[in-house]
This record gives structure tokens, C-alpha cells and sequence, in this order.
């Protein structure tokens, strides 16, 4: 693929056809096996009445936010719910880690407080390389807690220290398709779950 630089363009619907162009490829890299594990994971997580946390710093701290809104509330299934949190959310909490010990420890300090063994910790990250992500990927590693990485160019640390993973791979820098593709997983994921519970329901 050609970085977004490479075909830059004054014209902005020039631009906006060949950005659209790109996001294309990049979604057509996603390997839907990946996808897949991540959704059983979510419905055995559920069946075990255990918690899902995400995690993400800047645009992926709001998919973070985004995802928890759409598996916890989206699926709209109340008599045994899927427990999603953002861990992203509470600014005090944040601040608070953030001053006292260091910002590098501002997801794994919630885990040692929220998360328990057979929970699993989600971190989102383009660069894969995040201090905060990897401390908390690996306080997760570490204490039984399940661990997937959803990551962009070449996946960095996250992609190879989490358990399992869902790369999408585009060109090192390029944060907007990186994030466009991480929130069609979120909806894919978020309307394969709403429909498979309510067809359950139905049965």
C-alpha cells in the first residue's frame, strides 16, 4: 500500500476517493480468523460472568469508550450481561495514578483493583508501543487474565506479548485508517454479539 502522503491531494474529492481507496486494501488485510476468536472469547468471557476492560490512549482510548457502550449496553441483553469496561473513562482515577505513581501505570493500577483471574484485558493501540498498554498486558499475563491486542503497522509490542491478537496492517503513521478499521471491529464484533444473543433468547 502507498502511505496517504504519496497521494495527497489539494482536491478534496480527489482525496476523499483515493483515502476511501486505501481504507479499502487495509480492510481487505484483516484476517477474519482473528475476528472470530475475539467473538468466542467475548461469549465464553460471558457464560463465565467474567469482565471484558479496554484499554487506549488518545482516538483509541475513545474506541475504548466505543466498544464498552456497544458490547455492554449495544447487545441489549440484561439477564446475563456481558461485564465491559473502559478503563479510559474515569478521569480522576487517571489523574490520580497518573500524578501519585506515574501515567505508565494508570491501567495496570485499575486492574490490581477491578480485574480477576479469567478476565479479559483488551488494548487497542496503531503503534503497538504504548509504556501504559504494555505494563498493562502484562500485569493481565501475569495474573491469569486473558490478553488481546488490536493493533495497526507493523504491531509492535502489544501484537507479540498479548495471547492473541487482531492486526490491521497499514502503513507506519497513517492513524486515521488505523482507527476507521479498529471501529468497523468494534461494529462488526458489537452486531454479530447483538443478534447472536437475541436469537438465543428467541430459541
Amino acid at each position: 500500500m502507498n502511505n496517504i502522503d504519496n497521494f495527497f491531494s489539494r482536491n478534496p474529492l480527489d482525496f476523499a476517493d483515493k483515502y476511501l481507496a486505501y481504507l479499502s486494501k487495509v480492510i481487505e488485510k484483516i484476517n477474519p480468523n482473528e475476528i472470530s476468536n475475539f467473538i468466542s472469547m467475548l461469549i465464553e468471557i460471558k457464560e463465565k460472568n467474567a469482565q471484558v476492560f479496554f484499554i487506549g490512549n488518545g482516538g483509541s482510548a475513545a474506541t475504548s469508550s466505543h466498544f464498552a457502550n456497544d458490547l455492554a449496553i449495544g447487545i441489549n441483553d440484561y439477564s446475563k450481561p456481558l461485564r465491559v469496561t473502559s478503563l479510559t473513562d474515569n478521569v480522576p482515577v487517571i489523574t490520580a495514578i497518573a500524578n501519585d505513581f506515574s501515567y505508565k501505570e494508570i491501567f495496570s493500577r485499575q486492574l490490581m483493583v477491578l480485574a480477576n483471574e479469567g478476565d479479559m484485558l483488551v488494548a487497542i493501540s496503531a503503534s503497538g508501543n504504548s509504556e501504559n498498554l504494555i505494563e498493562a498486558v502484562e500485569y493481565a499475563n501475569s495474573n491469569k487474565i486473558k490478553t488481546l491486542a488490536i493493533t495497526s503497522f507493523d504491531g509492535g509490542k502489544l501484537k507479540s506479548l498479548s495471547n492473541h491478537s487482531i492486526h490491521i496492517p497499514t502503513d507506519y503513521g497513517e492513524y486515521g485508517p488505523a482507527e476507521d478499521a479498529h471501529m468497523i471491529i468494534d461494529h462488526l464484533v458489537g452486531s454479530f454479539l447483538m443478534r447472536f444473543f437475541k436469537s438465543d433468547l428467541n430459541n
